[in-house]
């Protein structure tokens, strides 16, 4: 595969105001790795999934072009396929601190979320306690809402700041008892960005004695992610909103997982991981997913360490080059007459949720693609969030800036929102 050259550059490339000697995420040559950027639209949803660079796209051909079995140990073909899989599990351990046997692929996180429900309620009795929050994708609510009535517990709900986005420690302790068996929650909003301080929350759901479900697809493509540091119990993520294949996974510790029986065929390997995996994988896909952490860590530049510390270095450079970006947007937005953002939270990734007052979202966001625009519009699975918020039914605009946008993509849409906005 191609050795990838350092992601470092000049600070004055990125930031013509900044002249501190500070090593900055080299945008430019990054969109250079990324096939579909070479035109000239402006892909701004990238909350509901990105491209891909030309190293993943890579992987999956040479994967799909080589020979190929299902996985064993009998010839090279399948000694191939088994160790695409091993690889893809190192590869989602090394990218959020978790151990290669704790990891479980799935088709996606909703797919995944569901059957994890259905293996952990077969624990749950009438009486226990099951806690959501109204700030997540229906994904983290629904199976759990689902599997809490078939076994006769109670769903509690934890609420959030309608006018900051903002969810507290005591939101979360407010709903819990010594009777909670689970809190579901997201480690960082789909609509809003807002990302709870989850390790003082998993502290105190721990002490309640409950098993934390963190929905990580929102937070992993835009900060260094440690699970353990965190407190999660079951961390799940979509490797389509980290520059991967359609992908998802869900990670826990062996030893939990050890504990809990999915329903599986009798052939199935009993040994974990792979007794929460049903039928053959898409090898290929996998292949993508090892690709994709490989060139997140690339964008370290350093090879002389390991793939885990280069992969938290380069998620701090977009953490930091993100921040820019959403305080810029921000500020553009709010700068813009009739034009609302909609919460202020105190820690967020940069996804920004906007409304036009007195205009239907779909307006804006047709607006925006017949001039090379690309954001998302609705509800956007997150339904009981937009109700919250008071959006109704046909929910919001979504800008969803990642680590290959730039500041001119920011100010191409805070001014064409702005544009429309002043025709209304």
């Amino acid at each position: 595969m191609k050795t990838f050259q350092s992601r470092l550059a000049d600070p004055a490339a990125v930031s013509p105001s900044d002249t501190r000697h500070v090593q900055r995420l080299d945008v430019a040559g990054m969109r250079c790795e990324f096939p579909a950027l070479r035109d000239s639209f402006v892909h701004l949803d990238g909350t509901a999934g990105t491209q891909v660079p030309r190293s993943v796209a890579a992987a999956i051909a040479e994967t799909m072009s080589a020979a190929m079995s299902h996985g064993g140990t009998l010839t090279a073909a399948g000694r191939t396929a088994h160790a695409a899989v091993r690889a893809a599990r190192s590869a989602i351990g090394d990218l959020v601190g978790a151990q290669p046997e704790g990891v479980i692929f799935g088709r996606n996180m909703t797919e995944m979320t569901f059957g994890m429900a259905r293996t952990i309620a077969k624990t749950w009795r009438p009486g226990d306690e099951v806690v959501v929050c109204r700030l997540d994708h229906a994904a983290n609510i629904a199976p759990w809402v689902l599997e809490a009535d078939r076994a006769g517990a109670t769903v509690r709900w934890i609420d959030f700041d309608t006018e900051t986005g903002d969810i507290t420690l005591d939101d979360v302790t407010a709903a819990l008892s010594d009777r909670t068996r689970l809190v579901a929650m997201t480690a960082a909003s789909n609509v809003l960005g807002t990302r709870p301080a989850i390790e003082q929350m998993a502290a105190a759901i721990h002490a309640a004695g409950a098993l934390l479900y963190l929905d990580g697809v929102a937070l992993t493509p835009h900060a260094p992610v440690d699970v353990t540091t965190c407190g999660a119990d079951f961390f799940a993520l979509s490797t389509h909103k980290v520059f991967g294949p359609h992908c998802a996974a869900v990670v826990a510790r062996p030893a939990l997982l050890e504990e809990l029986s999915p329903d599986r065929l009798p052939c199935t390997p009993d040994s974990v991981p792979g007794r929460f995996e049903l039928g053959t994988p898409s090898y290929e896909v996998l292949a993508g997913v090892r690709a994709m952490v490989d060139y997140l860590a690339s964008l370290a530049g350093d090879t002389h360490q390991s793939r885990r510390a280069r992969v938290l270095h380069a998620m701090g450079l977009i953490e930091e080059h993100e921040k820019v970006l959403r305080t810029r947007l921000v500020e553009g937005i709010t700068s813009l007459r009739g034009v609302r953002v909609h919460g202020r939270p105190r820690l967020c990734t940069p996804t920004t949720l906007l409304s036009v007052v007195g205009t239907p979202p779909r307006a804006l966001a047709e607006f925006l693609a017949e001039r090379g625009i690309g954001v998302s519009v609705g509800t956007f699975h997150a339904e009981e969030a937009t109700r919250a918020l008071g959006l109704g039914p046909e929910g919001a605009i979504r800008v969803g800036p990642v680590a290959y946008n730039t500041t001119a993509d920011i100010d191409a849409v805070v001014d064409a929102v702005g544009r429309f906005a002043r025709a209304q």
